[in-house]
């Protein structure tokens, strides 16, 4: 039985699993998590130490129709400066509740567009952070940048606040693909943005592209990955497009017949796997790639690579805290959701109280599982005696699981010396080994192909 076949029978061209970007995972959120349990999450944190900072503006000049990001369009800067305003009063909230001396080791801006900021927005946001949380040093700080929503004063501005590294959204180059997801992004112009960014002294440049287009094919998706690499980004994350038209509604203009079914899938993602291979990229993980230098890599040769809401990270920091409309946070005992609606987390902060509307608190075997679900997505393998003396688990807990694991998947994985290794053939299967040790309910709607 050749491979394909092997994971055709393994479920893999029908399971919809969850990405793991965090476990319990984001459906599990729900209202037991108050603005009171995360002040005290806040309040919690050690002083002097080193978290991660997230702000979200959800905010575009045209709405992608591809995407299921939470977010609206604007043609006025006038929504988007009032919307400062509260990410600047949210700011203030932070401050009060935060113990003395914590700094950033990350920071990431996303979206929506963050570069539709217009420069004296982008100049007093990174200046309000970093009063309250300055970069530690060696620090990142990352942006999402459009190449059609960015300019040289743009740029200014943010390499005046210190950002370090770039990350552009490509999706795919080929033009018919582009109008079918209502994206269009030359390569040109994508060059043209990478080349304002190194100008400025940012060296670091990051790039995703998608697999599972509609009317994408091998040829196209090739001729993509090697346009791109004439850019030379430092990393590249090679998701796999989720259709999912009951959640995002915008993705009702996109054709179903025009989608690859999942056996393409899995070809459109080999195809460009194996030239970002041959051209030196380090896999990491289960979707990204980087060059050997870059952080991920290094974290990844030395047994440090975490994942969370981002993809993958060499990111240290315990604490996660999200600003903004429908961000997340992430903190040791729990996890919390700002409110989704604009005008409603407008409003918990005008009444001058944090935004959260959901969360979950985590059990211990929450967080255990959370780690080996983290270590399979991150490391392709799970030490049984590593997770017993970190976490205190009993002979009993675990072992059971990963036998049946290492029969289900036969194969595709090993179970050996107490230790579970999903074999390079069977990493397609990743995140469905992954679900095996998910306890909690699995509800499918909503969740991307496994593939």
């Amino acid at each position: 039985m050749d491979q394909t076949s092997q994971l055709k029978q393994l479920g893999l061209f029908d399971a919809r699993v969850p990405r793991y970007t965090s476990y319990p995972t984001a459906a599990h959120f729900n209202n037991s998590v108050s603005q009171q349990v995360v002040a005290q999450w806040i309040n919690d944190i050690s002083e002097g130490a080193q978290i991660s900072l997230y702000i979200h503006v959800p905010f575009c000049r045209r709405l992608c129709w591809f995407c299921a990001c939470r977010t609206q369009g604007t043609q006025s800067d006038e929504p988007v400066r009032n919307y400062i305003g509260v990410l600047l009063r949210e700011i203030e909230l932070l401050a009060r509740k935060l113990p003395r001396g914590v700094t950033l080791s990350r920071m990431h801006w996303g979206g929506g567009t963050p570069t539709l900021l217009p420069p004296e927005a982008i100049t007093t946001l990174c200046d309000a952070v970093a009063r309250v949380l300055p970069l530690s040093e060696g620090a990142e700080f990352s942006v999402e940048i459009d190449p059609n929503e960015i300019d040289s004063a743009r740029l200014d501005a943010l390499a005046r606040g210190g950002m370090t590294r770039a990350s552009i959204g490509v999706q795919d180059f080929d033009p018919k693909i582009q109008e079918t997801i209502g994206r269009i992004q030359s390569f040109e112009c994508t060059r043209d943005a990478v080349e304002m960014i190194r100008d400025r002294g940012i060296a670091s440049v990051n790039a995703d592209i998608l697999y599972g287009l509609p009317y994408q094919t091998p040829a196209r998706i090739a001729e993509t990955v090697q346009q791109l690499l004439a850019l030379s980004p430092d990393r590249v994350a090679l998701y796999g497009y989720a259709h999912v038209p009951w959640m995002a509604k915008r993705q009702v203009m996109i054709p179903d017949d025009s989608l690859p079914d999942p056996h393409a899938r899995l070809d459109l993602f080999e195809t460009a796997r194996k030239l970002f291979v041959a051209d030196k990229y380090a896999e990491i993980g289960i979707d990204h790639f980087a060059r050997p230098e870059d952080g991920l890599a290094v974290a990844q040769r030395e047994g440090r690579l975490r994942r969370n809401f981002q993809g993958y990270t060499d990111d240290r920091a315990e604490v996660l805290i999200g600003l903004g409309a429908s961000s997340i946070s992430r903190f040791p005992d729990g996890y919390a959701q700002n409110e989704a609606q604009t005008r409603l987390y407008a409003s918990a902060i005008g009444e001058g109280h944090l935004a959260t509307s959901r969360g979950i608190s985590l059990t211990q075997e929450d967080k255990w599982r959370a780690r080996a679900i983290e270590a399979l997505m991150c490391d392709f393998q799970l030490d049984l005696e590593e997770m017993r003396n970190r976490f205190g688990l009993q002979p009993e807990d675990l072992a059971d699981e990963l036998r049946a694991i290492g029969q289900r998947f036969k194969g595709m994985v090993e179970w050996r010396n107490q230790r579970l290794s999903i074999l390079p053939h069977g990493r397609p299967l990743t995140r469905m080994i992954a679900q095996a040790l998910d306890r909690h309910s699995m509800p499918t709607t909503g969740y991307s192909s496994a593939i």
